[in-house]
């Protein structure tokens, strides 16, 4: 089983990927986890490699064509990243998504810095990545039609995020 694990920064992906993971024995795959290695590799914060990937299409293509690579080499995978939910072929493809206060509150803890900070990065961030998926796929970040479910973090925390994927995912065995 392939599941896709899509949303914006702070959304609640990498904490609803692990317990998933824990609970049914998924392997993760993750492609802010990518974005950050490479980041780290060249010497430059995610903000300014955000930049960089602006006017440099290889770098998110390189990142969606290895996640499509390593999904295809397990028989249980989670694909969580921004463009996973249209980049690849899964079973079932998920859009988590909160409030903008919610996930720059989560990352400012996350992150050790302060929630403005947080704020304003995540707005940096979110528009850089809008702008390349507009320019680089045709994709508009605020069109979720290609999602089986969407589930608003805000509402509950990532146990209870779980407990509603886990139905679906159960309920998928059952066709």
């Amino acid at each position: 089983m392939i599941v896709t694990l899509s949303g914006l920064p702070g959304s609640g992906k990498t904490s609803v990927a692990k317990e998933l993971a824990s609970r049914y024995g998924f392997v993760i795959i993750s492609a802010g986890e990518q974005f950050r290695k490479l980041a780290k590799e060249r010497g430059v914060s995610l903000q300014e490699f955000g930049r960089i990937a602006e006017s440099d299409p290889s770098i998110d293509l390189m990142i969606d064509n290895r996640q499509k690579e390593l999904a295809k080499g397990h028989k249980m995978a989670l694909v969580e990243g921004r463009l996973a939910g249209r980049t690849i072929d899964a079973d079932l493809k998920i859009w988590l998504k909160a409030p903008l206060e919610v996930r720059a509150e989560r990352i400012s803890k996350r992150e050790g810095i302060p929630v403005s900070q947080a704020l304003e990065e995540t707005r940096i961030r979110e528009a850089s990545e809008a702008m390349r998926y507009k320019a680089f796929y045709n994709i508009d970040q605020n069109d979720w039609t290609c999602y089986d479910l969407i589930i608003d973090t805000g509402l509950w925390d990532a146990k209870g995020v779980v407990e509603i994927i886990s139905t679906a995912i159960e309920g998928l065995g059952k066709k």
